[in-house]
C-alpha cells in the first residue's frame, strides 16, 4: 500500500486533538467519587497517561463513517475506563511495582483498596458489561495457565480476550454511533480485532527485547511471571531440549533462579522466535489495513490506516 495513503502520526493527532481533550475532561469527571480514596486512586490512573489508543480508535472510526455527534466522547471515555480499570487488577494479579515508569497504584494504596477501585472504575463502565465478561474470563485463564506452556492457539485466543476484544468493541461502538450498516460494522470490527492482536504481540515482544528504562517496567515481567508469550512458545516448538529446559525452569520458578534473562533472550535470537513473533504482527496489521478496503476514502480512514504501522514499529 503507498504511503502516500497514509496519514502521519501528527495529523491523526491534529484530527483527534479536540475529542481526545474532551474524553480527558470526560475522564477527571468520571475518577470523581464520594470515597476519597477512590477519587485519589482513579485521578492518579488518569495522570498516568497512556496512548488513548482504544477512545482513538473509537473516534476514528465514528468519524470515517461521518459522525460528529458528542455519544463518541462518553463512549471513548467508557472503553478507556474499562482499559485502566483492566491494568489496576493486572498489576495486583502480577505484584507489579511499576506501570508506566511510575509506582503502580497497588504499591501506594495496597491491593486491598486498589482491587475496589478497579471494581469502581469497571463499574462507572457497566454498559460494557458483556465486554468486561470476556476481559475477565481472560484474565482468569491466563492465571489458570500461569508456568506452563500453551499452545499458538490458546495464546491468541487468550490474548484475544484479554487486549483484541477491546480493540474490537472500540471500533464497534463507534460504527454503530454513526449508523453503520452491517458491512461497515463488520469490517472496522475485524479491523480492531486485528490491530488489537498485532498490539499484543508487538507489546509482549517489548517485554523480552526492550529495556527497563524505555518499558517502565523490569523487562521479561510475563516470562517471569509465568506466561508463555509468542515469541517462548516459538522457542518452546523450535528449540534444543537444552533450551527448552531452560525456559521450563523459568516458568516453573517464577523468576529467573537457575536461568538467566540473557540465556532467554539469546535462546529467543537463536531460533528466530522475535522475527517469528514480528511476521505474525505484521501479518495482523495488514489484514487491518485490508478490511477497511470497502471504506470510503477520507481523512479518517487514512489515519486508521497509519494505526497498525504505529502499533507495529512503537517501542514501549
Amino acid at each position: 500500500m503507498s504511503t502516500l495513503a497514509i496519514a502521519t502520526a501528527r495529523e491523526v493527532f491534529d484530527l483527534l486533538r479536540d475529542d481526545l481533550t474532551a474524553i480527558e475532561r470526560e475522564l477527571g469527571r468520571d475518577a470523581v467519587s464520594s470515597v476519597d480514596t477512590i477519587t485519589e486512586i482513579a485521578e492518579y490512573l488518569r495522570e498516568g497517561g497512556g496512548k488513548r489508543i482504544r477512545p482513538s480508535l473509537l473516534l476514528l472510526a465514528a468519524r470515517c463513517l461521518g459522525y460528529t455527534g458528542t455519544g463518541m466522547i462518553r463512549l471513548g471515555a467508557v472503553v478507556e475506563l474499562v482499559h485502566t480499570a483492566t491494568l489496576v487488577h493486572d498489576d495486583i494479579i502480577d505484584g507489579a511495582d511499576t506501570r508506566r515508569g511510575r509506582p503502580s497504584a497497588n504499591t501506594t494504596w495496597g491491593n486491598e483498596k486498589c482491587v475496589l477501585a478497579g471494581d469502581w472504575l469497571y463499574m462507572q463502565a457497566f454498559l460494557l458489561i458483556s465486554l468486561t465478561q470476556q476481559m475477565v474470563e481472560g484474565e482468569l485463564l491466563q492465571i489458570q495457565k500461569l508456568g506452563r506452556p500453551v499452545s499458538e492457539a490458546e495464546y491468541y485466543d487468550l490474548i484475544f480476550r484479554k487486549t483484541a476484544c477491546l480493540f474490537s468493541v472500540s471500533m464497534q461502538l463507534g460504527a454503530t454511533l454513526a449508523g453503520a450498516d452491517p458491512e461497515q460494522e463488520d469490517a472496522l470490527a475485524r479491523y480492531g480485532r486485528a490491530v488489537g492482536l498485532a498490539f499484543q504481540i508487538v507489546d509482549d515482544v517489548l517485554d523480552l527485547t526492550a529495556t527497563e528504562e524505555v518499558l517502565g517496567k523490569p523487562v521479561a515481567s510475563d516470562l517471569r511471571e509465568g506466561k508463555t508469550t509468542l515469541p517462548v512458545i516459538h522457542s518452546l516448538e523450535h528449540g534444543t531440549f537444552a533450551e527448552r529446559q531452560v525456559i521450563h525452569r523459568v516458568l516453573e520458578d517464577g523468576g529467573f533462579l537457575r536461568s538467566t534473562r540473557e540465556q532467554i533472550q539469546e535462546i529467543l535470537h537463536r531460533n528466530g522466535s522475535v522475527e517469528y513473533a514480528m511476521v505474525a504482527a505484521d501479518r495482523y496489521a495488514e489484514q487491518g489495513r485490508e478490511a477497511l478496503a470497502r471504506l470510503e476514502e477520507t481523512e479518517f480512514k487514512r489515519a486508521l490506516l497509519w494505526v497498525p504501522d504505529f502499533v507495529v514499529a512503537r517501542d514501549k
